[in-house]
């Protein structure tokens, strides 16, 4: 499985860019699994459910399964969080996996960065930077500066880094997203 990350600062629209690029790829042919990290606590159960109650009553683990989605919860409860190449290893093979956040692990990351950002851009200081999805010019930066408003090119420019094959000649409609 290929890996490419999306870095960037809050607010900078990596998951919007995400969210724009998943269908794209798909029309083309591509397998894509997301993983996202979270700085914060969050929760995907719902207070009072089974398996939420499973896991106050101590699961390690709870599993929940229908026609539709298998959900797996896993407590980490004082261990430390798992590295980003233990958590891809989960996943069902499929041609990319697109990974939100995890800026200091070493796989190499598209930048997010919109004009007027408070923040700086950090794509010069991190080798694992390839390329800037931006809403502005940027100048001679040394890297490739992709328009973040041109999702099929960002595509193509990932397709090109990744080494994917898509069908050609890209003919696959493209699912309309939200």
């Amino acid at each position: 499985m290929k890996i490419l990350g999306l870095r960037g600062w809050s607010g900078a629209g990596k998951t919007t860019l995400l969210v724009t690029l998943i269908p794209v790829l798909a029309g083309r042919g591509i397998t894509v699994s997301t993983v996202k990290h979270a700085h914060h606590a969050f929760d995907v159960d719902v207070e009072g459910k089974d398996s939420w109650r499973h896991r106050q009553a101590g699961a390690a683990e709870v599993l929940v399964c229908s026609e539709n989605r298998v959900a797996i919860m896993q407590e980490l409860r004082g261990a430390p969080e798992p590295p980003l190449a233990e958590l891809i290893a989960r996943l069902r093979p499929v041609d990319l996996v697109l990974v939100e956040g995890f800026r200091n692990e070493a796989h190499d990351k598209i930048e997010v960065w919109r004009h007027g950002s408070p923040q700086p851009l950090v794509g010069r200081g991190d080798p694992n930077v390839v390329a800037v999805a931006s809403d502005t010019r940027l100048g001679d930066i040394g890297l490739p500066v992709l328009d973040i408003n041109d999702p099929p090119a960002i595509c193509d420019f990932i397709i090109v880094h990744c080494g994917l094959q898509p069908v050609a000649p890209f003919d696959i409609p493209v699912p309309i997203c939200c």
